[in-house]
């Protein structure tokens, strides 16, 4: 049975930025995608795509999407598999066409793509109380649930696979066995503790000398970790990033740089962004009261609930040096922040500037850049990508 992966339109808004360019379940928390912890909890279904925003099926890649006739199981991407839960899904594949909810969250569908379509005449399956169904449903929830999801992805993707030895070169402060190390990765002279959590270092990732790294890390394969970084707890990068400095509960969803020093906590980063030498976010408000952020469904800023919230960035925006962004700052796609002082706390996709105002930054001075960015990683800037571009730069304005 195929697993196909949706996105329901406002849970994708509540999540915007980071679903401007990637559907949910594509997100990256604690070590791989959350695509990638139900592929691995449900193996008897192969990967069959995903259904979402409209635009986002014409321009993402490796979306097969639904056959007419042919029964597949749906997935909310934003929901995250557990034992509980995934035994019940399992169970249900047994059954009929059904939909499956938890109080008025639904978390799957059973059916063909016209079942899918109506899958509100469908028979419903009800999820007992007694299993907890837990979703990615803002931004913050990404880092929140990240440095879990690092020790119960490291448990299960180490399962089998031979360790690379940490030389001697490095300390390790507890358990050296809570320290993979994959094939090509070089790790010299660092600390690594892992007294709370495990440290996955990914394929040719590299972690420099003088580094010190507290565990649950994730870093992703041939990302380098620079000299004298320091590295908290909960933090995950994706494949090639490159950052230096001080990170605290960040997640970098791949292809992003902060290769050098300032502050970075409690924060998302998308895909081929880049922050300036002394860029720094600031996680805490001075009166240590919770933090508001950004929702591009109610387009005003929403109450967290948490002290602890600093950036959220979306794909392809970039920060100058210095940049200081404060608590609870959104950027959408494809912005350009430079200058003194603190720009505002949510900044539209497409804009340049900074303190002293913004401008539109229009398609082809973006395109230029982003092939330029991309190329440093022997990535093109492809028709489908320019295409996903091009739709979300139409629409930009109506998230302002």
């Amino acid at each position: 049975m195929k697993l196909i992966f949706f996105d329901l339109h406002e849970s994708w808004l509540n999540l915007l930025p980071v679903t401007f360019t990637r559907y949910s379940a594509e997100i990256r928390l604690g070590i791989d995608t959350i695509a990638d912890k139900w592929a691995a909890a449900l193996p008897q279904c192969v990967s069959g795509g995903y259904v979402g925003e409209e635009y986002m099926s014409e321009a993402c890649e490796a979306d097969d999407g639904p056959v007419a006739d042919e029964e597949s199981l749906y997935i909310a991407g934003n929901v995250l598999p557990d034992t509980a839960l995934t035994a019940f899904i399992a169970q249900g594949l047994w059954q009929g066409k059904w939909a499956m909810k938890a109080g008025e969250r639904l978390v799957a569908v059973k059916g063909t793509a016209d079942d899918w379509k109506r899958r509100d005449n469908l028979p419903v399956l009800d999820i007992p109380e007694s299993i907890a169904v837990r979703a990615i449903d803002r931004p913050y929830d990404i880092f929140s649930y990240n440095g879990e999801f690092i020790k119960k992805d490291f448990g299960r993707l180490v399962t089998g696979k031979v360790f690379t030895s940490v030389n001697s070169t490095n300390t390790v402060i507890g358990d050296a066995s809570l320290i993979y190390v994959a094939p090509g990765a070089e790790v010299n002279g660092a600390i690594l503790n892992t007294m709370h959590g495990p440290i996955w270092i990914g394929t040719e990732a590299h972690v420099m000398e003088g580094a010190c790294l507290r565990g649950p890390i994730a870093i992703g394969d041939h990302s380098s970790v620079n000299m004298g970084a320091k590295i908290y707890p909960d933090t995950t990068l994706g494949p090639w990033c490159k950052v230096g400095g001080e990170l605290n509960n960040v997640v970098m969803q791949g292809y992003s740089n902060k290769a050098h020093d300032g502050f970075l906590g409690n924060a998302v980063i998308g895909e081929w962004c880049n922050l300036g030498a002394g860029c720094t976010a600031s996680n805490l408000k001075n009166d240590y009261t919770p933090v508001k952020l950004w929702n591009y469904r109610t387009r005003r800023f929403e109450k967290t609930g948490l002290q602890f919230c600093g950036l959220v960035m979306g794909d392809h925006s970039k920060a100058g040096i210095n940049t200081m962004f404060n608590t609870g700052t959104v950027v959408g796609v494809g912005c350009n922040i430079h200058g003194t002082g603190f720009p505002r706390n949510f900044i539209p996709s497409f804009s340049e500037g900074g303190a002293a105002g913004f401008t539109d930054v229009q398609l082809p001075k973006f395109f230029d850049t982003a092939s330029r960015v991309m190329a440093r990683r022997g990535r093109d800037l492809d028709a489908r990508s320019r295409l996903l571009f091009e739709s979300i730069f139409d629409f930009a304005d109506t998230f302002k």
